[in-house]
């Protein structure tokens, strides 16, 4: 876990209050159950995860978390802390606050309740946002020799992996030659 600057920590105040407000318009949470959230530590993930966009840190010692109060800290990818990514922050946001509210498996209750979010675009940006990650710390592009399809990694796939669409070897090239 890493330490937010400045910056980060103001960032990261507008969207919790701005996380908040829109979760006090879901009639399922009371403003009891919501008031908590403004007591939790927020903080960054280090800048070189790509597979996690935010994650709930419990208290030591909590077996079965229930509620705002036994979080640590809610930690999300600084990456995200940028107006370009600011509708997915706010969604990944969200669905830790789900977390701290006691809905720790992802299950369809917890589902039901992160679908309440108002924007179904930013929920589905997750994935471009791993596409980016990945395409700034890769090495190596695996490129399908047919249809062309690249995927960014940091290691040679030195012939393992195939297209799953045309089903042929992909090729290595190195990044700083596909450019």
């Amino acid at each position: 876990m890493a330490k937010p600057n400045a910056t980060q920590v103001e960032y990261l105040e507008a969207l919790r209050a701005f996380v908040i407000e829109v979760m006090s318009s879901f009639e399922v949470w009371s403003e009891q159950k919501l008031t908590p959230l403004a007591d939790i530590n927020l903080g960054v993930l280090k800048k070189n995860a790509t597979q996690r966009h935010g994650v709930t840190r419990w208290k030591a010692g909590v077996i079965s978390p229930s509620n705002p109060s036994e979080v640590e800290t809610i930690d999300l990818h600084p990456r995200l802390l940028c107006e370009e990514w600011r509708p997915y922050a706010a969604w990944v946001l969200h669905h830790e606050f789900v977390h701290a509210l006691g809905y720790t498996g992802h299950d369809s209750t917890f589902r039901s309740l992160e679908n309440l979010w108002p924007s179904t675009k930013s929920a589905t940006m997750g994935k471009e946002f791993t596409e980016a990650l990945r395409l700034e710390s890769a090495k190596w592009l695996l490129t399908c020799p047919k249809c062309g399809k690249e995927h960014p990694r940091k290691r040679a796939g030195n012939g393992k992996y195939m297209c799953k669409k045309c089903k042929k070897v992909l090729v290595d090239v190195p990044i700083n030659a596909a450019s």
